[in-house]
């Protein structure tokens, strides 16, 4: 034994080690990985050829050994930490040689790639990497960011502390858009720090709130992290439940859980909304105490030039940003809770079962009934058993079957006979247009208001006609007769409407990027699509709204572009409320119509994008933003691949799994999830989360991820813990792209002194998620993710 350790021991050091040098050598840590993987496999092929790398295995062959078994304990949960005294073998880390363990590797890795970077389930979500990092690199080199901290400068400034909320806001914006902590570190650090220095805002408070801001990409959905995170994380609690339900003696996960054992991306995103949120809340909050108790070091800041806008009073704006907004939205909740709104869907499913299935699978064997009954308790398991026993002794089935036509038609009637008169969707469509209007009607008081007024009857009108003369029985042809013209008035109002607000220059330089983040959240969120066509939204998106910009700013007109994003709308009202497949036995003269119409509708919305493109090549935007895009997206995908190769080199001597053992020897979950997110901090402060992610989540991730604990709660924790290692000196990521573009007058005390109460706050926020876990997910519970 070398240096009295045991050989897997000196394994991971060697690991460890040559991992850490490669890193510090400032070679391209995409490469370092993988180069740290062929180097530490030839060391350790070296030494255990040698003899020296010896690992003292527990002999299975030993009495002690099958006592265990036979007192029924899992051969998975004998390890040399549990059980330190089993008789131990003395063999080689590498039992067949390292040439076996080299051609094992070889043909893992050509799995392991095909399946994570080629063509695997995960590339799909992968692919919303490439498109959320091309969102965020257009709206930032698109100067949207420096419009965007103008006018929130303008908006929050004549506050106490206004500045550095204002930087709190912008970044949850571009954290929203961009999802990467550098780019928006480094943006406000040029466009807001020699602002905040020149209005006599303290160093310290100025550097802590731009590198806490821009750590915010970590957290807020779409976070490159979370995709990430969510794309290993899914297959990791899946394989991780197997085995827990295999040690508990049943036969699958769906078994023993009762459900499914499966997290999306699309339900961390929902998981991370609030927190997100609470941790931006957090900053801005002390920010403002910050002002208050030191009014020198953050004053108020007046701006050189007032908001563009009519002057409006103090009763006029609680009337139209207040109180009508809010009359609205209540009066809508009343008619939910009422059933006068609600899903108008006739949909009943052709197959049904016989009777209602048990909640929990009781015909399993006994350690693994007994491993039920621990789970979900006693009550739950007597109730799936009598229900079971009952419906067997009637001979009743649960199994499905199809309905006859006669008990589809009665199924159909009674939905339509309970079905509410009026539908959300429509509600939906036209409260958004009211509340367009009303707050057009506050942006200009004194202007005419009967455009706006016509517009308001169009929405009353379109309710009444839903109610009275839409059944949800009709075509979508009659539908869209009958809402025709309720929609033209509302139309007309809110185009009206547009141009007064277009006016306002914080709502003109704010509304079109948050109804693009709304427009790509709201679509994961609401479970409407995946992350993937999401990302490709914001994506397209983004490069028109640059490319109108930039038209704005030459003074040439933007019609082709507004023109393309109407385009975009309407497919998406047609696909909704049409068929829209051509290749059906029987297409209705309607459906025809909307699939020409939608067909038109994508050959513009598409002409659009590639004139926006042309729009910022021909000024030299796009080419930037290509370049910068295919960098990190290549980054990403090439330390994907260093890291598998780096794992197979761990798992090829045991050292993964001697890991996990470790881990698994405390009988306290709890203990392990902490002693795991303290290793993750630590290594927070010399490795990216890219490494973190793909390097030591697959290791620790079948300990933490097969216990108890929500893996939604589990994984938004991991990312938080790493936002908070990024911020924390002396070698937080955020300090060192802060420090980078800092003027010389900011010293490195000053940044490390400015973010230690955000730190603070970060871990205030991890204690506040860890006491009160249904912040995490209550989200995904009320959205069913």
């Amino acid at each position: 034994m070398l240096l009295g350790l045991d050989g897997v021991e000196v394994g991971l050091i060697i690991v460890f080690l040559v991992l850490f040098g490669a890193i510090m050598t400032g070679f391209p840590v995409a490469f370092a990985i993988g180069g740290a993987a062929v180097i530490s496999f030839t060391i350790i092929a070296l030494l255990d050829g040698g003899g020296f790398l010896i690992h003292q295995a527990i002999d299975t062959g030993s009495a002690e050994y099958a006592a265990l078994v036979a007192e029924g304990v899992a051969r998975d949960a004998i390890s040399v930490f549990r059980y330190p005294d089993l008789p131990r073998v003395e063999e080689h880390v590498f039992p067949g040689g390292w040439e076996q363990a080299l051609n094992r590797n070889i043909s893992f890795i050509v799995n392991r790639i095909n399946e994570r970077v080629i063509a695997g389930q995960s590339i799909e979500t992968l692919l919303a990497v490439l498109m959320f990092v091309m969102m965020g690199i257009t709206l930032e080199r698109s100067k949207i960011a420096n419009d965007l901290l103008t006018t929130m400068a303008r908006v929050f400034g004549p506050l106490p502390g206004g500045l550095a909320v204002s930087i709190v806001v912008v970044g949850a914006f571009l954290a929203a858009s961009t999802g990467i902590v550098g780019a928006t570190v480094v943006t406000m650090g040029l466009l807001a720090l020699p602002t905040m220095l020149r209005n006599n805002y303290s160093p310290e408070l100025s550097t802590g709130v731009i590198a806490a801001s821009g750590t915010l990409g970590q957290i807020i959905p779409p976070s490159i992290v979370i995709v990430l995170l969510g794309t290993l994380t899914g297959d990791i609690y899946s394989a991780a439940q197997e085995d827990r339900a295999k040690l508990a003696g049943c036969t699958d996960a769906l078994t023993y859980l009762g459900e499914p054992a499966v997290v999306s991306v699309g339900t961390l995103f929902q998981a991370a909304l609030l927190p997100g949120i609470l941790l931006a809340g957090l900053y801005a909050a002390y920010a403002f105490g910050y002002a208050l108790f030191n009014p020198s070091k953050a004053p108020p800041v007046q701006a050189d030039v007032a908001l563009e806008g009519a002057v409006i009073t103090r009763n006029e704006a609680l009337i139209w940003f207040l109180g009508a907004p809010a009359a609205i939205i209540v009066a809508v909740i009343l008619a939910s809770n009422a059933g006068v709104i609600g899903s108008q869907s006739v949909l009943v499913d052709r197959f049904s079962q016989e009777a209602n299935a048990p909640e929990l699978r009781t015909n399993v064997s006994e350690p693994c009934a007994q491993s039920m009954i621990e789970l979900h308790g006693q009550e739950m398991w007597d109730r799936s058993f009598t229900l079971a026993e009952e419906q067997a002794a009637a001979g009743i089935s649960t199994e499905t079957r199809e309905l006859t036509d006669e008990e589809f038609e009665l199924a159909v009637a009674e939905r339509v006979a309970t079905i509410s008169p009026i539908g959300s969707g429509t509600v939906t469509m036209f409260v958004l247009l009211a509340l367009i209007l009303t707050t057009a009607r506050g942006i200009a008081p004194a202007l005419d208001p009967q455009p706006l007024l016509i517009g308001g009857v169009g929405v009353i009108l379109a309710l009444i006609a839903d109610a009275l003369f839409i059944s949800p029985l009709d075509s979508p042809s009659w539908t869209f007769l009958m809402l025709g013209i309720p929609f033209g008035l509302a139309i007309y109002g809110c185009r009206e409407a547009a141009k007064r607000l277009a006016a306002n220059e914080l709502i003109r330089v704010v509304f079109p990027p948050l109804v693009l983040i709304v427009a790509v959240l709201g679509s994961i969120l609401g479970g409407i699509t995946n992350p993937t066509p999401a990302a490709g939204l914001g994506a397209s998106g983004a490069i028109m709204l640059a490319a109108y910009r930039r038209l704005q700013e030459t003074g040439r007109s933007g019609s082709i572009v507004i023109l393309a994003s109407f385009a975009v709308v309407i497919m998406i009202l047609l696909g909704i409320n049409f068929d829209l497949r051509a290749d059906r036995d029987s297409v209705s003269f309607g459906d025809w119509i909307a699939i020409i119409v939608a067909n038109l509708a994508y050959h513009a919305s598409l002409f659009g994008l590639l004139f926006a493109c042309w729009v910022l090549f021909r000024d030299k935007i796009l080419s930037p933003v290509v370049r910068e895009t295919a960098k990190v997206t290549s980054m990403v995908f090439t330390i994907l691949i260093g890291s598998q190769l780096l794992n197979l080199v761990l798992i090829s001597f045991g050292g993964e799994h001697y890991i996990q053992q470790f881990l698994r020897s405390f009988d306290n979950e709890l203990v392990v999830f902490l002693i795991v997110m303290l290793v993750l901090f630590i290594l927070g402060f010399v490795l990216d989360f890219l490494e973190i992610i793909y390097i030591v989540v697959p290791i620790v991730g079948p300990v933490v991820y097969g216990g108890t604990m929500d893996p939604a709660w589990v994984t938004i924790m991991i990312a938080i813990n790493l936002q908070t290692s990024f911020l924390t000196p002396p070698f937080g990521f955020a300090l060192f792209y802060l420090r980078g573009v800092a003027p010389r007058e900011v010293t490195t005390g000053h940044i490390y002194r400015g973010v230690l109460p955000f730190v603070l706050i970060q871990v205030f926020g991890l204690l506040l998620l860890f006491a009160f876990p249904q912040v995490v997910t209550i989200v995904p519970n009320l959205l069913g993710g």
